[in-house]
Formats: C-alpha cells, structure tokens, sequence
C-alpha cells in the first residue's frame, strides 16, 4: 500500500452503520480524495481529484442536504 495511504486520516461518515459495512475517505495530498471499503482497510482505494469527488457528492446528496 501507498505510504500516503497509511499516513492518511481516514473519516468515516456521521451515519454510518454501527456493523461496520461502510466506506472510508481520506484527504491525500495533490488535492486527491481516496476512498476504500472500512472492512478492508489494507486493500485497494479508489482516487479521484477534488473536482470529481464534489460532482459525485453533489449528485449523491439528499435535496434536503445541498
């Protein structure tokens, strides 16, 4: 694994299911955000650019939380 990756701070979101069946995000540097499955913390990320990573929230959001 990346070492950016094992250094990163990862969240997980406020709402997230107490059996752990969530994703993961972290703030890399390059203005990255990596995302990964909580269950498996030492397996692959998804990378995308901040850019991306704000399109997908915006289309994933509740219209109550835009």
């Amino acid at each position: 694994m990346d070492a950016e990756f094992t250094r990163a701070t990862w969240r997980k979101a406020i709402r997230s299911q107490a059996n752990g069946a969530c994703v993961e995000v972290a703030a890399l540097s390059g203005h990255r955000i990596a995302v990964r499955d909580s269950k498996d913390a030492s397996g692959p990320a998804l990378v995308v650019d901040a850019g991306q990573w704000r399109a997908f929230l915006a289309r994933t959001r509740k219209p109550t939380e835009a």
